[in-house]
């Protein structure tokens, strides 16, 4: 597998996705995945509101999230299925303005698969939507899918044997956000200018049609709910 992030121009608000994604991404080979930042997506659909007072800033955070909790540092949030900080409202590269996360990152990469397989006539090909999140009591900030197409974000190990011939009962690896994250490190946080990225020979199985549900986990469900609730 190997990863190549892009030098782009600067995503302007309100630029057209599908054009800029074409004037940078020149030639893709059956099996690659093209990874754009949630960022460029976010401002190609007018997601993006002036900058505003701290007040201001946790009405927006609030509006866009399904559970919001305020701590010392930022708002714990749930949007999406997934747990971040502040809902992904975010002021970094933002040139003055607050960037909110895309309205529907899967849909989002499905437009973008059809538009590059028409392009350069492919059927196996993946798109990965990219932001970054932290994790509890880790350091840094890693990469995370918040939507794909093109192949399946699960790789199910479950009812298979392991290298002494026992069966996995649980095993399930995330392959949409461990290639996000791969993806995320090469393309850099800061002003590398690197908002989109190919990875070739990924080793992900392809499909037509993606779950935006595979990856997700009933808080009831989740091996983390009994810590949640010590927290409420």
């Amino acid at each position: 597998m190997k990863i190549k992030a892009i030098k782009t121009a600067i995503f302007q608000p309100n630029e057209n996705l599908l054009r800029f994604i074409g004037r940078h991404i020149s030639h893709l080979t059956e099996g690659d995945i093209l990874i754009a930042t949630s960022k460029i997506v976010a401002l190609s659909e007018g997601r993006f509101q002036e900058k505003t007072d701290r007040a201001g800033k946790e009405k927006i955070i609030r509006a866009e999230s399904q559970f919001a909790l305020p701590t010392k540092w930022a708002y714990l949030t749930i949007k999406d299925g997934v747990v971040m900080a502040s809902a992904g409202v975010d002021e970094s590269n933002g040139n003055g303005q607050i960037i909110l996360l895309p309205r529907d990152s899967f849909r989002s990469a499905r437009k973008i698969r059809i538009y590059l397989q028409r392009r350069f006539k492919l059927r196996r090909l993946g798109v990965i939507i990219t932001d970054s999140r932290t994790a509890p009591l880790r350091a840094g900030i890693t990469g995370v899918a918040l939507g794909y197409a093109g192949f399946k974000g699960i790789k199910d190990y479950r009812r298979t044997l392991d290298i002494f011939g026992r069966p996995f009962h649980f095993s399930r690896v995330d392959m949409a956000d461990s290639l996000a994250t791969a993806a995320v490190l090469c393309m850099g946080e800061g002003a590398e200018r690197q908002p989109l990225a190919v990875i070739s020979a990924p080793p992900v199985e392809y499909a037509e049609r993606t779950s935006r549900n595979e990856l997700r986990i009933d808080i009831k469900e989740d091996m983390y709910g009994p810590l949640f609730r010590q927290f409420q």
